[in-house]
């Protein structure tokens, strides 16, 4: 949880200078020094060894629960890269459709908006979340790209995953390659959409710097704060309507997307940016069963602390 720094000796500095000898008195501030300086040196390498994660110093404003309503969380302040709240940041847990933004990185590195996929039978079968494509439908790439951000759509994302890695086992080699290359330590991907698994996990750490690669790619960026969309294939007339599952679009002012996610053993996921008055917020929630209450809780509290501490 956010740590407040405050004055140790503050609530009883009045005491010991009028009950306490003057020896004493300097003896528990030197006994204070010590533990001070030398107490958290455990704490001061950890962050060290991870420059990029910064817990907040500063935490006025009073945390919205009693009890963490989420299995892991990270809120984090792009521009300043301090960490306003985290809890079991660096938990594996099972991380549901929020792979899709590994799986969108890999399709925007490997593969052209303009491809022209077909919809094999594997990619057509593909279970819950679907659109229900058909056999031998074929899309443009970006256009099964947005089906698979807005609305989780496994069988697009399948179909996508198929035409960039010449089939899935491939591009999850690509997949847990980027992994490797972006520092994430504690991400390992089995298949390309986000069925669990025993060797499918992320932490919310992980995720949080997974998204912001992502959301540095304007492509992504523009895509995943979508509301509304229509696709249709290139070879019918039949018409999919995409409504982004993220519901924070249009609700709070300055969000940015920018995936959902939701399995049995996953729990309901959720990572959101953020902008309002100069800040930008990130946020990861990793199996919570109130994510959109809790979201927007985590969002107040964020945008009220860096409101409050410069």
């Amino acid at each position: 949880m956010a740590r407040c720094d405050h004055d140790p000796l503050g609530d009883h500095r009045q005491i010991l200078d009028s009950t306490f000898p003057r020896y004493t008195l300097v003896s528990v501030i030197a006994l204070f020094v010590i533990v001070f300086f030398v107490g958290p040196a455990s704490g001061m390498e950890k962050q060290s060894r991870n420059p990029a994660h910064h817990p907040v110093r500063y935490a006025p404003q009073p945390f919205p629960w009693k009890r963490i309503p989420a299995h892991s969380i990270l809120l984090k302040e792009l521009r300043s890269g301090r960490i306003l709240f985290e809890h079991e940041v660096e938990k594996r847990l099972s991380p549901a459709s929020l792979t899709k933004i590994m799986s969108a990185l890999i399709v925007l590195e490997k593969g052209r908006l303009d491809d022209l996929v077909t919809v094999s039978k594997n990619a057509a079968r593909a279970p819950k979340t679907h659109l229900r494509l058909k056999v031998g439908e074929v899309f443009r790439l970006g256009d099964l790209l947005k089906a698979m951000m807005m609305v989780s759509a496994n069988d697009a994302c399948l179909a996508a995953v198929e035409h960039v890695g010449g089939d899935e086992e491939q591009f999850v080699m690509l997949m847990n390659s980027k992994a490797v290359a972006l520092g994430l330590s504690d991400t390992h991907f089995s298949n390309g959409c986000g069925f669990d698994g025993p060797d499918h996990y992320s932490t919310a750490e992980d995720l949080a710097t997974l998204s912001e690669v992502a959301m540095r790619n304007m492509v992504f960026r523009d895509l995943v704060k979508e509301e509304r969309e229509i696709i249709t294939p290139v070879s019918g007339y039949r018409a999919y309507v995409l409504h982004n599952t993220n519901r924070l679009l249009g609700r709070i002012p300055g969000v940015e997307g920018v995936k959902t996610g939701f399995t049995s053993k996953a729990g309901r996921c959720l990572i959101a940016k953020v902008s309002q008055n100069g800040s930008d917020l990130l946020l990861v929630i990793l199996n919570s069963n109130r994510r959109w209450n809790t979201a927007k809780s985590l969002i107040d509290y964020g945008f009220r602390l860096t409101n409050t501490v410069p």
